[in-house]
This record gives structure tokens, C-alpha cells and sequence, in this order.
């Protein structure tokens, strides 16, 4: 029994859901998402509400049920609101710039990384530390953020890098003389 996947989505005013066999479109005020989704899952629609239902109980089947739901219900609200993730850039001389569309991020390396965005993202710099990434796919939006933040992760002496800013890095103690 799928406590997610029997949960009904109500779909706000304002939104459009289109579903075609396993294909289906959702749009709103911010844009449009699109998603094939499993055949062994379907979609009922009544009014402004839908509900996901699975053919049989298999261990597999279970799976899809709770997940199909939770991904048509993040691309509805995606649609209304856009999702966002903030990174926090920590070190002497580390810095991000916004040039058009991308980000110049220096990082202590050689040579300036330069982090195009994806198609439906955009990034907002508010200041030389904060980095903000958002859009209104929320797989692409914490996929964008975790690449950022690969190019350089934080390390654990001094707490130096690229960290999302709710994380919270744990510090180690440094080597100590005889």
C-alpha cells in the first residue's frame, strides 16, 4: 500500500495537464514540462484532480506508483513556482560572476571556470559569494547545482569551496607536532 501514490494531486487554477497515453504535458504560468512515464503506471483525471493508479502489487509496480506521483506533482508545482538552490562559495579570492547567461567562477585554479547554464535555468548572483540557480524542473535544478558545486567542493581543514547553504560541513582538526 503506497501512501504517496494514493495521495489525489489537485491540479491549481491556472495549470494545464495533458496526458496522452504515457506521455504527459503539464502548463502554467512559468512554462511547460513534459515526461513520459512507465506503462506499467496510468493516470485518471477528474475535474482538477488526479490520481495515479498502478496494474498489479509487484515490488517494481510499488515503486513506480509513489515515484510517478511525486514527479508529476513536483512538475505541477514547478510550473506555478520555480524551484530554487542557493550555494555559498567559501575562500580567500573565490568569487562567482554572472556574464549573460553563465557564470565566471574563480575557484583558485589557473585559469577562470566558466559554467554554462542549461536550457531553463538561470542563475542570479545577488552577491560575489551567493550563488542562486533557478528553474522550473526540479531534477535540473539539483542536477545544475551539483555540478556547480563539484568544481570545487568544500574540504574539511578549512571549509574552503563550493557548498549548498543548508549544508553544514563537518571540520577536521588539523595535524598536530610532537
Amino acid at each position: 500500500m503506497s501512501r504517496i501514490g494514493n495521495k489525489p494531486i489537485t491540479v491549481p487554477a491556472g495549470v494545464e495537464v495533458k496526458i496522452d497515453g504515457n506521455h504527459v504535458t503539464v502548463k502554467g504560468p512559468k512554462g511547460t514540462l513534459e515526461r513520459e512515464i512507465h506503462k506499467n503506471v496510468s493516470l485518471e483525471m477528474d475535474g482538477n484532480v488526479i490520481n495515479v493508479k498502478r496494474i498489479d502489487d509487484e515490488p517494481a509496480n510499488r515503486g513506480l506508483h509513489g515515484l510517478t506521483r511525486t514527479l508529476l506533482n513536483n512538475m505541477i508545482i514547478g510550473v506555478v513556482n520555480e524551484y530554487t538552490r542557493e550555494l555559498q562559495i567559501n575562500g580567500v579570492g573565490y568569487r562567482a560572476q554572472k556574464q549573460g547567461n553563465n557564470l565566471n567562477l574563480t575557484l583558485g585554479y589557473s585559469h577562470p571556470v566558466i559554467f554554462e547554464a542549461p536550457q531553463g535555468i538561470t542563475f542570479d548572483v545577488p552577491n560575489p559569494n551567493t550563488i542562486i540557480v533557478k528553474g522550473i524542473d526540479k531534477e535540473l535544478v539539483g542536477q545544475t547545482a551539483a555540478e556547480i558545486r563539484t568544481k570545487r567542493p568544500p574540504e574539511v581543514y578549512r571549509g574552503k569551496g563550493i557548498k549548498y547553504a543548508e549544508e553544514v560541513i563537518r571540520r577536521k582538526e588539523g595535524k598536530t607536532g610532537k
